[in-house]
């Protein structure tokens, strides 16, 4: 498995499940499991953070400002 995509801080959109899709922040970066790498992530609206694998997740893109 290659290095880790996302930095810690960066926003991503979480789609790993249907009622918990939404945007995150990297909070940690985790060993990898099965060849995935894997994040811990927290959503501002939520009090605790999950744990997702790189292939959950999506990078976004910030929005410039006109």
């Amino acid at each position: 498995m290659g290095p880790h995509k996302f930095k810690i801080g960066q926003l991503v959109d979480y789609i790993g499940r249907q009622r918990a899709a939404g945007v995150y922040t990297v909070t940690a970066r985790l060993p990898s499991e099965d060849d995935d790498c894997q994040y811990r992530i927290k959503n501002m609206n939520e009090t605790h953070e999950r744990v997702a694998k790189e292939s959950e997740l999506r990078s976004v893109e910030r929005q410039q400002s006109p």
